[in-house]
């Protein structure tokens, strides 16, 4: 079984969920199916083909809360790129780094937070960036709204997600 695209009740993409997840939202009548992949799901009374998109029937307010620090949240402020040498980078590969280093005080905030890869952190170490000669890319801010994940599935995107999907392709 694959995993299930959730859509909001406009068809704009929410987040994956698991299939499980899907199907009981679906008998909840909270979804409602719009792709299905090929293969079946069987209970002992009923056959449904799995849910591969779904999408919410009511409306919700998701209201402006502030983002969450996470690293989740600033590799993906950072579109998973390094912000010294512009690498693009997995999330095994980045590293975090304090702009200011917390050696010298720097806090763990949005605004002294970057993506690096290894080799640029390593170089940077215990210093700005000025005095590293290093320029970063963009500087750090804390956004207002949640940052955009890339779904990444080991580059296998199921075909019937690419209706609802923007691609920068």
């Amino acid at each position: 079984m694959g995993p299930v695209l959730l859509l909001s009740a406009s068809y704009e993409p929410i987040r994956v969920i698991s299939w499980q997840n899907a199907v009981c939202m679906f008998f909840l009548g909270k979804v409602e199916i719009i792709e299905e992949y090929d293969h079946d799901i069987r209970s002992v009374s009923i056959a449904i083909k799995a849910p591969a998109v779904v999408r919410l029937v009511k409306f919700f307010k998701a209201g402006r809360r502030a983002p969450p620090l996470s690293r989740a949240n600033i590799l993906a402020r950072d579109n998973f790129q390094c912000q010294y040498c512009a690498k693009e980078l997995t999330a095994k590969e980045s590293t975090l780094d304090h702009v200011i280093p917390r050696s010298r005080g720097g806090k763990t905030t949005w605004e002294n937070i970057v993506c690096a890869c290894a080799s640029c952190n390593r170089k940077k170490g215990g210093q700005t960036p000025k005095e590293a000669h290093m320029k970063l890319l963009k500087n750090p801010i804390k956004p207002e709204w949640l940052p955009v994940l890339h779904i990444k599935l080991h580059g296998k995107i199921p075909p019937s997600w690419f209706t609802f999907l923007q691609t920068n392709s």
